[in-house]
């Protein structure tokens, strides 16, 4: 179904258009306290909510739960974005709700099962996306992470350097393979210091 695809766009980390938060607002990339651009690529929820209803009957706020569990708390998606996933998902026949008190509960049905087993991958890439994103943000604000919290010029120049390629892969994202390439040497010669 085309409400679940996202024409192969994908949403990297610190990309234009993709969305980062903690939440409850603080810390987030680049010192944000909210939101900077999109955590999930359009049909990306729809497609990971229908894959986390397939590993068990979910209610919306347990979807909400879940994906912020996974992020280690780095990110929750909105009851005002779930709730009309969840809808959509009901009205193309690929869940259904039963009444649970004054809840939904979201069970997945055969239509369901045969859609997301056509988009597995996906659904498996994006969840371990998100997964990555909260290693990464425990990792970059010292929550766990080798080394702790980052001095307050270091982790500026780091957002400075987040920054100038996000602008650069907007400008022309074709040039990946180039800014990589600068950041691997940049990289190797930190470990040189």
């Amino acid at each position: 179904m085309d409400g679940l695809d996202n024409g192969g766009r994908r949403c990297g980390f610190g990309m234009p258009g993709c969305r980062w938060a903690r939440r409850g607002g603080g810390r987030g990339m680049g010192g944000e306290a909210s939101r900077a651009g999109r955590m999930l690529a359009q049909g990306d929820l729809k497609l990971i909510a229908l894959a986390l209803i397939a590993e068990q009957p979910r209610h919306g706020y347990d979807i909400i739960k879940v994906i912020e569990e996974r992020t280690a708390g780095w990110y929750a998606p909105s009851p005002g974005v779930v709730y009309p996933a969840l809808t959509f998902l009901e009205d193309i026949g690929h869940v259904i709700a039963q009444p649970e008190g004054a809840k939904k509960l979201y069970v997945i049905t055969d239509d369901g099962r045969d859609y997301l087993a056509e988009r597995r991958d996906l659904a498996d890439a994006v969840l371990e996306r998100l997964a990555a994103f909260g290693e990464s943000m425990q990792q970059q604000n010292g929550d766990g992470g080798e080394g702790g919290e980052l001095p307050p010029l270091l982790r500026a120049a780091l957002d400075n350097l987040r920054a100038v390629a996000v602008r650069q892969i907007a400008k022309d994202s074709d040039n990946e393979a180039e800014l990589v390439a600068v950041l691997a040497r940049a990289a190797g010669e930190l470990r040189k210091v």
